[in-house]
């Protein structure tokens, strides 16, 4: 039976130990930001943002989209002979009738659900024929602030504390503010933009917020766990922006190697806890702009 979880992991460890971060991605260049699946147009979330960015990489495919077999049947086309698709995981529910404690008044059954981890195939709509032209047709390039004036209005509507100056970046929990260097002085926009949307990463796990504790989950690895938190919250924001998502701390590549191959969960909570700090600025945002949320 096949390890999802150490499967998984053994494939960010993989990339990793090449060099290759899964969740940095320079987003502008043409392929599309987050993957989508091409046909219901939901973009995929958490773990799974990883493992199809990794695969759009290394196969340089020119569209983020994906289909699984049986859609792309449903359309008319089909997948082409030779193709190998990509294994994603998603979680399905389960419930089960358990017999209540004996010692209370009603022992009657109750029911249990317990998560259980799955995956499926998909393809990217590169390695499909047939698809219709609307679903393969790269999209037209943006204007070129556009991907920095989103982020900007992201930014603004978390309310965080951003204070500029001085040459290093930040976040304080003792005192809940952000420090940034002046905006001048990063050599591209894009650089400062995915250098404050890491550090507001880091400012969502504030107890006020998302109250993001990881002692008891990671233990003497908690800081390097964090900083992967934000590495790639910062990542999946870019990615909404469509500005170039960036490392932010190449000196962790070893720490957090340990974490993963120590733990074949790891990945996968980091992964989600990302994704809900983007989720809680993405829903500030889209209350005070109006624009569209990422999907759940």
């Amino acid at each position: 039976m096949i390890d999802l979880y150490a499967e998984t992991t053994a494939r960010i460890v993989s990339a990793l130990e090449q060099g290759v971060t899964p969740w940095v991605r320079p987003w502008s260049t043409g392929i599309d930001g987050l993957p989508v699946n091409a046909h219901t147009k939901r973009p995929y979330r958490g773990i799974n943002v990883l493992l199809l960015a990794l695969e759009a990489q290394t196969h340089s495919y020119p569209l983020n989209r994906w289909l699984t077999f049986r859609q792309a049947a449903a359309l008319g086309a089909r997948v082409r002979k030779g193709e190998h698709g990509t294994n994603i995981v998603f979680w399905k529910l389960r419930t089960i009738e358990v017999k209540a404690d004996t010692s209370a008044y009603d022992d009657s059954p109750v029911d249990r659900v317990i998560p259980l981890l799955r995956c499926f195939t998909v393809f990217n709509t590169a390695q499909i024929d047939g698809l219709p032209p609307a679903m393969v047709e790269t999209m037209p390039s943006s204007p070129a602030w556009f991907g920095d004036e989103t982020a900007e209005l992201l930014i603004d509507a978390a309310g965080a504390d951003i204070r500029h100056g001085g040459s290093r970046a930040y976040y304080l929990p003792s005192g809940d503010h952000i420090q940034i260097p002046p905006r001048t002085a990063f050599a591209m926009a894009s650089s400062y933009y995915a250098t404050t949307l890491h550090e507001l990463v880091h400012w969502t796990g504030h107890p006020a917020r998302l109250d993001r504790r990881l002692s008891g989950r990671f233990g003497d690895e908690a800081y390097a766990a964090e900083e992967l938190i934000a590495e790639l919250g910062s990542a999946f924001l870019c990615a909404h922006c469509r500005i170039d998502g960036q490392l932010q701390h190449a000196s962790y590549i070893g720490n957090w190697l340990r974490v993963l191959r120590d733990d074949k969960r790891a990945i996968f909570e980091a992964s989600t806890k990302a994704q809900h700090a983007a989720d809680y600025l993405l829903t500030h945002y889209t209350e005070t702009s109006g624009a569209e949320a990422l999907a759940a």
